[in-house]
């Protein structure tokens, strides 16, 4: 047994913090819980809280300091994604609209084994996924 309890937060970079955290806070009703102001020793950041102790910790940075393509996997830095849960299909599909509300981009539904998947693109453009499991809804 895991001696985890799940996962803490997930580190990303964006060139526009207040943006990025708007876009979080209206496709999934997330909480930026703090921000720290840049330091000659940290760049600005934000955390956002996503619910059930999960939460992205958001550093804003240039353009030209993030790597990657962002668009094909394998292209998207150390972290390729990181996925969100919902508590059912219901949920999924409502998340799936609001995510297009907030200016993300979607893919389809989809069965990948135990779980209901919806891959996306955030307002960074960054592929991220929102799942529950099949049973649920």
């Amino acid at each position: 047994m895991p001696i985890t309890t799940g996962f803490n937060h997930v580190a990303t970079l964006t060139t526009d913090l207040d943006r990025l955290v708007k876009f979080y806070v209206d496709a999934f009703e997330a909480i930026k819980s703090s921000e720290i102001p840049k330091r000659a020793d940290h760049p600005r950041m934000a955390t956002i809280d996503l619910g059930g102790g999960a939460g992205l910790n958001v550093f804003e940075t240039t353009a030209e300091a993030i790597i990657g393509e962002q668009r094909g996997q394998g292209d998207r830095g150390a972290i390729d994604h990181f996925a969100l849960s919902v508590d059912s299909l219901d949920t999924l599909r409502a998340t799936r609209d609001r995510i297009i509300a907030a200016g993300g981009y979607v893919g389809d539904i989809q069965k990948l084994g135990s779980e209901w998947s919806l891959f996306f693109r955030d307002i960074d453009g960054m592929e991220l996924e929102v799942c529950c499991h099949l049973g649920e809804g």
